[in-house]
């Protein structure tokens, strides 16, 4: 029994061992701060706000671009690199994620997007943000160079912050903390599945229970507002401090909603309010383009790869929404919620081209319009003198999944290594 008892033991260690060797291998040195400028002769630059330069010159220096055009003047001491025949676009912008806060689904330790409660408007994404998660280097590999981190939950979820993804912890990654505060709406319908054990008849009555719980968060949290306005040195309540925003116009209300009926009812309040709302999911914003044009609201569609939703509903419904809502009017973005996953938000974009969005709107609606929502068009989002030199470089179209081929990637300037645990298995089997 002693022997036996040993044996595990050794087996126990060897395994931890070998585990934390694996992991040790596969952390990465975040990029070093851009030392020298950096010319890159010769690309097609995707601008988004000035369109598809060809055989254009980009240079950066201290993290920001500092000239774009044909023949540009070569700074002293500056790194030229040809990239003639390649595409550079700005960083993809990856909005309503959780990267950095889930790693393994099936391990629930590796799990952090959820707080307890289902009214926590003072959890701040970015607080338990992983900057050394091994899923970070496999979404950097197809261009997305920020995401924005959202804590996820049943009714008021909490804020959401946006990071860069090449940092030594979340000090480091943070761009800005707390942007929004997000709620999912309850839902507006029964549902029939093999997973709801409850009659129709529960379903409607817990759904206006949550709707009248929403409702009174919102109303205590106005009436704190209101009281502070009136004597600021009220006892603090942090739920409510962190709602604050909201009514004072500073923050924005991202509502997670895919039903029709759930966004209008989101759109009622937040007109009762005067929020600055966004829709996140909006998998049903195609069926009210007319009421999201008159009111102004940004949608984030989160479907992009979506099934019907209904049986009389075409195949292609989700794909080809973003069309539709770009048709319309709409002003939109589009999401690949999740962590791991969120890789393919590119080629979701390329998907929605397939299905009629223009290319360029496309681009423009995973870089340039994410940062807009959250408040950071003046910094990202696009390449232009003065913004972050947050870009990436492809042999092929970035939206493409077999035409896109990275072979630079820059966040802030700083070089970021496109090795990922992915490229390292997949040159382990090639010699296999």
């Amino acid at each position: 029994m002693k022997a036996l008892t040993q044996t595990l033991a050794a087996a126990v260690i060897g395994a931890l061992a070998v585990a934390s060797t694996t992991g040790q291998a596969h952390d990465q040195v975040p990029g070093e701060k851009q030392q020298q400028p950096i010319v890159l002769q010769g690309g097609t630059l995707h601008t988004v706000t000035q369109g598809t330069l060809t055989d254009t010159d980009l240079v950066f220096a201290d993290g920001k671009i500092t000239a774009i055009g044909s023949n540009v003047a070569i700074p002293e001491g500056a790194k030229v690199v040809d990239i003639s025949g390649q595409h550079v676009y700005p960083g993809v912008i990856a909005m309503d994620t959780t990267i950095g806060l889930n790693e393994i689904e099936a391990v629930r330790a590796t799990r952090d997007s959820r707080e307890v409660g289902g009214v926590t408007p003072e959890v701040a994404g970015h607080i338990a943000f992983n900057a050394d998660s091994e899923v970070i280097p496999t979404i950097r590999y197809h261009g997305i160079t920020h995401a924005q981190v959202v804590p996820e939950g049943s009714l008021v979820n909490g804020q959401s912050s946006l990071m860069q993804l090449d940092g030594w912890n979340y000090q480091d990654s943070l761009v800005a903390g707390e942007v929004g505060v997000h709620i999912s709406w309850p839902r507006t319908y029964v549902v029939d599945t093999w997973w709801e054990r409850r009659a129709p008849a529960e379903q409607r009555e817990a759904n206006a229970k949550a709707l009248k719980r929403l409702k009174d968060v919102l109303a205590d949290a106005k009436a704190y507002y209101d009281a502070k306005q009136a004597n600021p040195d009220i006892a603090v309540d942090q739920r409510w401090e962190a709602m604050l925003g909201l009514y004072d116009g500073s923050k924005k209300l991202f509502v997670h909603a895919q039903d029709k009926r759930q966004m209008e009812q989101a759109l009622d309040v937040a007109q009762e309010y005067g929020f600055d709302l966004v829709l996140m999911g909006a998998a049903d914003a195609w069926r009210l383009t007319e009421r999201l044009v008159k009111t102004q609201t940004p949608v984030v569609f989160g479907s992009p790869f979506g099934l019907p939703a209904r049986d009389d509903e075409g195949y292609d419904q989700a794909f080809s929404t973003p069309a539709q809502l770009a048709e319309a009017g709409v002003n939109f973005a589009i999401s690949y919620p999740g962590y791991w996953d969120v890789r393919n938000l590119p080629f979701a974009a390329g998907q929605s081209v397939a299905f009629g969005l223009d290319v360029d709107e496309a681009v423009k609606a995973i870089t340039l319009k994410p940062a807009e929502f959250m408040g950071l068009d003046d910094q990202l989002g696009s390449l232009e003198v003065g913004k972050s030199a947050s870009l990436s470089v492809s042999k092929g179209d970035l939206l493409d999944p077999i035409g896109q081929d990275l072979t630079h990637l820059f966040i802030n300037g700083r070089a970021v290594e496109l090795e990922s645990r992915h490229t390292e298995l997949y040159e382990k089997y090639q010699q296999k």
